[in-house]
């Protein structure tokens, strides 16, 4: 009777553990290095929204919304903040800021 297993080794398993915790090790530091530039653009592109937003609100109803709840209240978006959590405004002429914003570490 013939014995041939066929597996792994020891060595073989430890090799393989070692790439993938060398791999780890160098994407986890970029990863949250670039977490505030990814916030940052989240939060812009958040704002461009609102503004189309407020633009097709205002074609709707032939006025410009009063506030940001006001549009949340008719459906035109779900959420009223930024995805880094930043507040964001409607001033009196229809124009989208951001107020509080949290300040991005300079890459």
């Amino acid at each position: 009777m013939k014995n041939n297993q066929h597996g792994f080794t020891l060595i073989e398993m430890m090799i393989v553990l070692l790439v993938i915790s060398v791999l780890l090790i160098i994407t986890i530091p970029n990863i949250t290095k670039h977490n505030s530039t990814i916030n940052s653009k989240g939060c812009k592109a958040f704002v461009k929204m609102v503004e189309a937003q407020v633009q097709a609100f205002e074609m709707d109803k032939n006025k410009l919304p009063s506030s940001l709840e006001e549009l949340q209240k008719e459906k035109y978006i779900n959420q009223t903040t930024c995805p880094n959590g930043d507040k964001v405004e409607i001033g009196a002429k229809g124009e989208v800021n951001v107020i509080g914003e949290t300040p991005s570490a300079a890459p």
